[in-house]
């Protein structure tokens, strides 16, 4: 495979490990909330789905290492 593509893939995999960082603070600040009393209805159903995206992005993370190593041959 072309080095430029599996640049490409290792820049998607750097995006796609960024959006799920800022997911995690995310999620953390909102389960702070939680904790701490400043829950509504609304606070627990962003948490959830802060959840849901980021188990998405956890598989989409695992399925483009998994990708990139069978491309570099390790």
């Amino acid at each position: 495979m072309e080095e430029s593509n599996l640049d490409e893939l290792r820049s998607e995999l750097a995006r796609l490990e960024a959006d799920e960082a800022r997911l995690s603070a995310m999620r953390g600040h909102l389960q702070h909330q939680i904790d701490f009393g400043f829950e509504t209805g609304s606070t627990r159903e962003r948490e959830r789905e802060v959840s849901n995206e980021r188990q998405d992005l956890h598989r989409r993370i695992d399925a483009l290492k998994e990708r990139l190593r069978s491309l570099q041959g390790v």
